[in-house]
């Protein structure tokens, strides 16, 4: 028989045995060091991507206020609807999801069953649904205890004005990022911190049902509390649409309203805008009809260029030659200098030669012997220059640099441009000369309103800004932002000296279309030629006007680029009268108190009192002791019916027609045509068909102070004693800034 190992060769084996299982340990010890040990983070990382799903939920974003609290840009809650399909286990299952998801959701129920009939671990099948659409789905799982429906918190921007303030607080991105304007500017404080939905996967890799996740809420973002005030806004973008449309403006209007003691902006507005629900949509309609004749890349071009055109905010990135509306600065600059007090005597031929250049008036043979405040008035381009050697180039340049003319203003939005002015070096006797009435250099309507306001506001260059404050997600400030004084530009002297004669601008000068009675509206206006134009025609007509000129507190600048106006389009016939109509809606809406000088006094309206009711005998004194003329028609003792009815407003001197007993109106009175009709031609016409008439605007009979609007429709059938509100404008005003030749 064959004999086994021996012993001696059984201890070697064994030896062998265990030194092959020692290395061996060694090696997977060695192995397992460096798996858990050396490469742990990296392995663990790769199991927890194995292992788990994150899916990203969106923070609200924080919403955009006005400066009484007023939502102006807020995001709401939406959600995704996300489907698990390799959870659903049944082809009936499948088909029922489908029916019911296609109905709710209202989409296509082919191309949903598609989506879920996959081995993924799951698929997103609706964005962005809203509240009750939300609670359908979320009633559909419940009620069939559903696992794998789920639903995904995400956030929407909203504009609840629509096209309101468009280019100042801008639009978000499909990812909820700022692209223009406050959005832009302020992304960093509104767009929050995300929050994680995470879900387990099991064996097969795909996602475990909803109930086994996993949720880390967003942190919404910080709320920005604008200083612009949304009846403010109103007013100025219903306005500026009215002006695109009478003066035909081809290249758009914009104004801003400005607190001029604190720089807070109350308004700021383009026109035409868009709505920033829906910012890649042209909204000008005369865009829209230029894009539809075009096509291919022509079109594509077009369109990327009007969408530029409609998010460009024009009040902050468009420099433009302000014309005339620049003499408020050289002006300012004079008087602080004390080269020309508004009493010095000049003379104006009618144009003025300067080293060869020839610059002219707007009047042919000029104005003769003028003050420096006629030459204010009637904005003579020849005193202005006159003025302009008297600053000389030092002093001149100095004036607009402390003004803020040389540099942005830094208003807090983005794209601010920055002006486009001659270097001092580069001024000579031409340059001096055409710069101070306002042309050669070109300013952003921002610069133009904060240094005019410095004019007129004690001197003081403030600085313009739209944010008030920044509040969190419970409205609790977190930080303001206070009025800043850049510096003292003039003393407090020369700034009521320049109060008054930008009063007296309204009052006897070129600005008389902004004139409103009670409110001491001062201004300038300004008429220029776009000398960079290939249209020799082109204009821009300008009017900055502030308010009240004995405690100036508001500045509102209005510009129109290329007016088409067929009857005229000086900015002291087109500009002037839209500020004076924006002054005469906003300051009461600010608390401004009318001061009434005796003749607005005797013109002030009135209400009609309420005499139904009352006896003739003793309510007709009452009525002629409120300055109203008293008219009654039948033979009662007592008021039965009225007109105008109680409460509306009617002129001083105006009648109210009384009914007694049974008498009515006997018939109508028919409104004449006012348009074009000078003050006392409407009174008669008025006077002839029984009607009263408020006048509105400029009402002096002076040479081509003329009827504009009238409030009733020509030809319309009323009671005799309805009120007529007619609207009147001096069309022979003039401030032209003839270039030189």
């Amino acid at each position: 028989m064959a004999r086994g190992p021996s012993f001696s060769m059984k201890k070697k084996m064994l030896v062998v045995l265990v030194g092959i299982f020692a290395v061996g340990f060694a090696v997977l010890s060695a192995r397992l060091f460096k798996l858990q040990v050396l490469d742990g983070q990296f392995y663990a990382r790769r199991a927890a991507k194995q292992q788990l799903a994150t899916v990203r939920i969106s923070a609200n974003r924080g919403s955009i206020l006005d400066r009484n609290g007023k939502p102006l840009a807020q995001s709401a809650t939406v959600w995704d609807v996300t489907v698990s399909p390799s959870y659903i286990k049944t082809d009936a299952e499948r088909n029922k999801t489908a029916d019911a998801l296609s109905q709710i959701l209202d989409i296509d129920r082919q191309t949903l069953y598609n989506k879920i009939n996959q081995r993924i671990s799951y698929v997103v099948v609706a964005k962005r649904i809203e509240k009750p659409t939300q609670e359908l789905i979320a009633n559909y799982i419940k009620e069939n205890n559903i696992g794998y429906i789920g639903l995904v918190e995400d956030s929407k921007r909203y504009y609840p004005y629509g096209d309101f303030a468009s280019q100042v607080l801008g639009f978000t991105g499909t990812d909820d990022q700022g692209l223009a304007g406050v959005e832009a500017q302020y992304n960093s404080v509104m767009k929050g911190t995300s929050g994680r939905l995470v879900t387990a996967k099991n064996a097969h890799g795909t996602d475990m049902p909803y109930n086994y996740s996993d949720y880390v809420p967003p942190k919404d973002g910080n709320n920005v509390v604008l200083t612009l005030d949304e009846v403010v806004q109103h007013e100025m973008e219903n306005n500026l649409r009215q002006a695109v449309a009478d003066n035909n403006v081809t290249n758009r209007v914009a104004a801003i309203a400005m607190n001029v003691n604190t720089g807070e902006i109350l308004g700021m507005a383009t026109e035409p805008g868009f709505d920033p629900n829906d910012p890649y949509t042209i909204a000008d309609p005369a865009a829209q009809k230029i894009l539809a004749g075009l096509s291919g890349d022509a079109l594509k071009q077009a369109t990327a260029n009007d969408r530029q055109a409609q998010w460009r905010n024009k009040a902050i990135t468009v420099p433009y030659e302000p014309g005339s509306v620049f003499k408020t600065i050289t002006a300012a600059a004079a008087i602080d200098a004390g080269v020309v007090k508004a009493t010095d005597m000049f003379n104006d031929p009618g144009s003025i030669t300067v080293s060869g250049t020839t610059f002219h008036d707007w009047k042919a043979g000029g104005s003769g012997s003028v003050t420096f405040l006629q030459g204010f008035e009637q904005s003579i381009n020849v005193v202005f220059i006159q003025v302009g050697q008297r600053l000389g180039v030092a002093n001149f340049y100095k004036y607009i640099s402390n003004f803020g003319l040389t540099a942005k203003t830094g208003i807090d939005l983005p794209g601010e441009a920055l002006s486009i002015t001659i270097p001092e070096k580069r001024y000579g006797p031409v340059e001096l000369a055409s710069a101070s009435f306002g042309q050669s250099n070109k300013f952003t309507p921002i610069e133009m309103i904060a240094a005019i306001a410095a004019s007129a506001n004690g001197g003081k260059l403030v600085q313009p800004h739209i944010v008030k404050e920044i509040t969190d997600a419970n409205g609790k400030v977190i930080k303001t932002f206070n009025t800043a004084v850049k510096r003292q530009v003039i003393s407090a002297e020369s700034s009521k000296e320049m109060a008054r004669i930008l009063q007296l601008e309204v009052t006897e000068g070129s600005g008389k279309n902004a004139y409103v009675a009670g409110y001491r509206i001062g201004g300038k206006t300004g008429t220029a030629q776009k000398l960079d134009s290939a249209d020799s025609t082109a204009r821009i007509a300008s009017f900055c006007g502030v308010a009240p000129c004995d405690d100036p507190q508001v500045a509102v600048l209005l510009l129109m680029d290329e007016p088409h106006n067929t009857t005229s389009n000086y900015g002291g016939v087109i500009a002037a009268p839209v500020v004076g109509d924006i002054f005469s809606e906003i300051l009461p809406y600010l608390g401004v108190q009318p001061k009434y000088t005796p003749e607005e006094q005797a013109k002030v309206e009135v209400q009609a009192p309420n005499a139904v009711g009352r006896k003739v005998s003793e309510i007709s004194p009452q009525i002629v002791a409120a300055g109203l003329k008293v008219q009654v028609v039948g033979n009662g003792d007592t008021v039965t019916s009225q007109v105008p009815a109680v409460g509306d407003s009617m002129p001083k001197s105006g009648s109210v027609v009384l009914y007694t007993g049974n008498a009515q109106p006997a018939g109508t009175s028919t409104v004449p045509n006012l348009i074009g009709q000078s003050p006392e031609q409407v009174n008669a016409a008025m006077a002839a068909a029984h009607l009263n008439v408020n006048f509105v605007g400029v009402a002096q009979d002076t040479a081509g102070v003329t009827a504009c609007e009238q409030s009733q429709a020509v030809g319309v059938q009323v009671p005799p004693g309805t009120v007529v509100t007619v609207k009147f404008r001096d069309t022979g005003v003039k401030d032209d800034d003839v270039p030189s030749q």
